[in-house]
């Protein structure tokens, strides 16, 4: 078990930013995802992937959504996409996407998805493009359509990303939940191979292994951390350094660490819990630049 601290986050250095750099140099990230049920959650990990650093988002999610979510985030670019009778992305959403890959750099795949949602469909329609796909992020419901597209998953040359919590890794690696809890380590490492992909896992103490790796420990970022929306941030820091070329399990173990770090800020200023997921995003650049510059 290698710790993710400030020694660890020293030797794995961010990708550095040009001084003369645009936006689109910085990284373009498609976020894909939202409810009519939850249709704030993408515009949280929008705001994150900016906040970490990317130059350019796009929001994608059921077209009912669109004008509230684009006068909320102006700074985004947003797409809609066909819903089903009840209110998620339906399978229809996978060819709508295909188009928007080529502009971005990153696609991050699931934030505000539930159940109800054609994932795995849009998934495999995203993974069977002939449009390059340079990194993903699978959060949400699109974890479990992961696993109905697993052997595609493990094909396809993009750089990829998943962030289950402990219940939806169990479901993921057909386990129980407890099975999950009492051996972390040995989980994360069997996902990670499985899906050829870097594996966050969520919880008290986070978990990010990489294929063949010796994964990473978190110890946490506290209590207040556990509250709605505070994974869509997580899967947006992530997809945000991706776009700006940093490496699968680097930009994954910075994504933890900051978001962690944001929680104790946050925890600090107002409480241990009652924080909101929204505050969390604004926390990133500093912390950022504090580890960058710290000797």
């Amino acid at each position: 078990m290698i710790p993710i601290d400030r020694d660890w986050l020293a030797a794995h250095p961010l990708p550095p930013v040009a001084t003369d750099t645009d936006k689109n140099a910085r990284g373009r990230v498609l976020i894909a995802g939202g409810s009519s049920i939850v249709p704030g959650a993408i515009a949280l990990t929008g705001e994150a992937a900016l906040r970490a650093g990317a130059g350019k988002i796009q929001l994608a999610t059921v077209a009912a959504a669109t004008i509230a979510l684009g006068v909320a985030m102006p700074e985004a670019a947003v797409f809609g996409l066909p819903a089903n009778e009840e209110g998620e992305l339906a399978e229809e959403a996978g060819d709508r996407l295909v188009p928007l890959i080529g502009r971005c750099d990153c696609i991050v795949l699931g934030p505000g998805m539930g159940r109800g949602s054609a994932a795995a469909a849009i998934l495999g329609r995203l993974l069977a493009s002939d449009e390059e796909i340079g990194a993903m992020v699978i959060d949400a419901a699109a974890i479990a359509g992961a696993r109905d597209c697993a052997a595609a998953l493990r094909r396809h040359p993009c750089k990829r990303v998943m962030t289950p919590h402990a219940g939806e890794m169990a479901g993921l690696m057909d386990r129980d939940e407890d099975e999950v809890k009492a051996d972390p380590r040995g989980i994360v490492r069997e996902a990670a191979d499985r899906f050829g992909a870097v594996v966050i896992l969520k919880q008290a103490q986070t978990w990010v292994c990489a294929p063949g790796a010796e994964p990473l420990r978190f110890p946490g970022g506290g209590p207040g951390l556990a509250t709605a929306g505070s994974g869509d941030v997580l899967a947006g820091i992530v997809g945000g350094l991706l776009a700006r070329g940093t490496a699968p399990e680097d930009a994954a173990a910075w994504a933890v660490w900051l978001h962690g770090e944001a929680g104790r800020r946050r925890g600090a200023l107002s409480g241990e819990i009652g924080f909101l997921a929204r505050e969390l995003p604004a926390e990133v650049p500093a912390l950022i630049e504090e580890a960058r510059s710290a000797p």
